[in-house]
């Protein structure tokens, strides 16, 4: 009958024993040593030892495999533990997260944490996705061009235990009130981890010709405005971060521009023979990093008097006869370009753009510190920063 467990008493091995039997007669396991004290062979497995201290070496190929030990293990050496080692391609495909090795390749140690992660555990780095993104631009006034959204990044990064990691939060761009002759506002920048997402770019407005009309560049860029003497330029967006707003018209064509939106180019606004669209605004990204599927970086639609350009990903539609809709707090979406009156004469104001958002999710129970909100969802620790503030890993 094997040996099941030696508990609760110290079992200790010290060099100059040559054998070591524990147990009664009917119950027992016997170690055997040579001069140097190193375990030469043994004459049963303990599936489970309990508070054991080890003085001296053991090899690994004297003990049967796939042991598991209950309890504490104390190694008094100054001598050193050899892991398990292999190439990143003979890494274990049945993981449980804790698993360490030393990986070959990388010439460095590793640990499983989850989701088909290995971190390499230099510094106690461990690997986090993110979600950056900046604040959107404002919509412009009358025929306006919709505001461009904020740059997004995301993707995964990885993270040193101990850390403090300075977070800033991009605001949304103030829509151009009416009859201010202004673009719409730009949207401010977020950073996380050197990295930095670029604020929108604002909506051109068509109230008089000027600059005003043109749309500004940004993460993505804002929808040019429009009046009967200029047409209204697009702004441009910023690679990796956001696409090109749509152009305004000009003459009879009263049109805004969409803002462009992180996944497609904001639209051109259209003149037909029964009137005039605002462009439609750029689309933008559906994303559940927060635990919830919501949609970010939006462009924000082109304003007109006839029919107005919409928007999705919760940016702010374009105004129709109307103030331009606001883009949503926290989406990094456009605000919608204002609409217009010919006849009485009334202009109208672009909508603001959604401000930004920050955030950090990563396998298993929480690590770090920091964030407007922290929940778990889908086996995650998610930290959200709505403001600016500091992760701690």
């Amino acid at each position: 009958m094997a040996l099941t467990r030696v508990s609760p008493a110290l079992f200790q091995v010290s060099n100059n024993i040559t054998s070591v039997t524990v147990g009664g007669s009917a119950n027992t396991i016997s170690l055997t040593f040579d001069s140097n004290g190193v375990i030469t062979g043994a004459s049963n497995n303990a599936l489970s030892v309990a508070n054991t201290l080890i003085t001296g070496n053991i090899v690994s190929s004297q003990i049967a495999p796939n042991q598991t030990l209950n309890g504490n293990l104390t190694i008094s050496s100054t001598g050193f533990i050899a892991s398990a080692s292999g190439t990143t391609a003979q890494r274990p495909t049945a993981n449980i997260a804790g698993y360490r090795r030393f990986n070959t390749s990388s010439n460095s140690e590793e640990v499983y944490v989850g989701s088909g992660i290995w971190a390499n555990t230099a510094s106690l780095n461990y690997i986090v996705d993110y979600m950056v993104i900046a604040g959107a631009g404002g919509g412009g006034n009358s025929n306006g061009g919709g505001g461009g959204a904020g740059g997004l990044l995301m993707g995964q990064t990885q993270l040193s235990s101990g850390t403090g990691y300075p977070i800033t939060v991009g605001g949304g761009g103030t829509g151009t009130p009416a009859p201010s002759a202004a673009a719409g506002g730009s949207g401010t920048n977020s950073t996380f981890n050197s990295l930095t997402a670029v604020g929108g770019g604002g909506g051109g407005s068509g109230l008089g010709p000027g600059p005003q009309n043109a749309a500004t560049s940004g993460g993505s860029g804002g929808g040019g405005g429009t009046n009967p003497n200029t047409v209204g330029v697009r702004g441009l967006g910023t690679d990796g971060q956001g696409t090109p707003g749509g152009g305004g018209g000009a003459s009879s064509n009263w049109w805004g521009g969409g803002g462009g939106g992180y996944g497609s180019s904001g639209a051109n606004g259209v003149g037909t023979p029964s009137g005039t669209f605002g462009g439609n605004g750029g689309a933008g990204l559906f994303s559940d990093i927060t635990g919830t599927n919501l949609g970010y970086a939006g462009g924000g639609g082109g304003g007109t008097a006839a029919q107005k350009g919409y928007a999705s990903h919760r940016a702010g539609d374009g105004g129709m006869s109307a103030d331009g809709s606001s883009g949503s707090v926290n989406s990094g979406s456009g605000g919608g370009g204002g609409g217009y009156n010919a006849a009485p004469t009334v202009p109208y104001s672009g909508g603001n753009g959604g401000s930004g958002i920050v955030v950090i999710a990563y396998p298993g129970a929480q690590r770090g510190s920091g964030g407007n909100t922290v929940t778990t969802a889908n086996g995650k620790s998610i930290h959200v920063f709505t403001s600016p503030g500091t992760y701690t890993a």
